[in-house]
């Protein structure tokens, strides 16, 4: 867990806390703080208080939007660090059009890990 600097968090549109994830995961906090430990979300400190937080988009339907996990795995093989994942994810691309993390929320995830296999090239 990372803090970001201040243009990778204006990127995010909305965060959530960790007992917030869990609230709309429908799990313990214990549960949602393993997800990040699993790699399986990505959360930074932020705030004045420091506190975890996962960005929202990361979250649809009471579970981690599909192709999520996936994309990060491919991005952390590729060395990106947790605000070099979050830069990525949140910064629009032309060719999808959008974010990737807004194209993982439309279900587009093979489009997005093509992008993220491309970039180990």
């Amino acid at each position: 867990m990372t803090e970001i600097d201040a243009k990778t968090d204006a990127l995010v549109p909305s965060w959530l806390t960790l007992p917030d994830v869990a609230e709309k995961l429908d799990v313990p906090v214990t549960r949602a703080r393993q997800l990040v430990k699993e790699g399986q979300l990505i959360a930074v400190r932020r705030g004045e208080e420091r506190t975890l937080q996962v960005p929202a988009d990361f979250i649809g339907s009471g579970r981690i939007v599909k192709g999520l996990v996936g994309t990060i795995t491919l991005l952390k093989d590729d060395g990106f660090s947790d605000q070099e994942m979050l830069e990525w994810l949140f910064t629009e691309d032309e060719s999808l059009p959008g974010t990737p993390a807004q194209a993982l929320r439309e279900n587009r995830g093979t489009e997005v890990k093509r992008r993220a296999q491309a970039l180990a090239v």
